[in-house]
């Protein structure tokens, strides 16, 4: 039954729309191999869901690393860009969600942790980007996930307020993030997060394309 408060969609990009809470640690590995560490799923569901200046002080602190944020930035960068081009996948269901988004005429928005230019580029390889009114990106925010800064800067833009926005999130810490502004939150937790903690959320969904979203929406 759809929820008649709802006017517009907000989407987490890592993880929900693309795969990349997949390769993400794979880069997090090649990056403590070079340094002769491990990454362990403790660390990796830490980091997981952060703006990336947050994520690498986990991992500074973690294993009291010497690196500074913009060295493990600058590598981190370098061996992502090396797996895109072959790995970089959209999540199930995706294109269907946004056709039947698109006929009933809700206003979408992209909100990240990623950085604005990586959302434009990862976007942008699917020609996504038109089809979202905005994106907000880690840093155009002063408090990165699991505050709630990136989703009320995204309900003020759309002119709409929290409770009339639903949010789609794969992760913890940035459920966390929707709940706390208020918003209708629903999980949608991949491989990657389904062990995670989704108290709050209105539902756990199984993928984009759960029945339990097109209900909810009225699609």
């Amino acid at each position: 039954m759809r929820v008649e408060q709802l006017k517009g969609v907000v989407f987490d990009m890592d993880g929900l729309i693309f795969n990349t809470e997949l390769l993400y640690p794979r880069v997090a590995t090649e990056l403590l191999r070079r340094r002769e560490l491990i990454l362990t799923q403790e660390l990796t569901d830490a980091m997981m869901g952060r703006p990336a200046p947050d994520a690498f002080t986990v991992m500074i602190d973690w294993h009291g690393l010497t690196d500074t944020i913009d060295i493990l930035s600058a590598e981190s960068e370098e061996i992502f860009s090396a797996i895109l081009e072959d790995s970089l996948q959209l999540m199930p269901g995706l294109l269907d969600l946004l056709k039947g988004l698109e006929r009933a005429g809700y206003p979408k928005a992209v909100a990240t942790s990623a950085r604005t230019a990586t959302a434009e580029d990862l976007l942008g390889r699917f020609d996504l980007i038109d089809r979202f009114e905005f994106i907000i990106g880690g840093d155009k925010v002063s408090r990165g996930k699991p505050d709630p800064e990136v989703y009320l800067t995204a309900a003020g833009r759309l002119g709409l307020a929290p409770q009339e926005i639903a949010v789609f999130e794969d992760s913890h810490t940035g459920c966390k993030a929707a709940i706390a502004a208020g918003t209708y939150a629903i999980a949608v937790p991949g491989d990657h997060s389904k062990a995670h903690d989704f108290a709050g959320a209105k539902f756990v969904a199984n993928t984009l394309a759960d029945l339990r979203i097109h209900a909810t929406l009225g699609l």
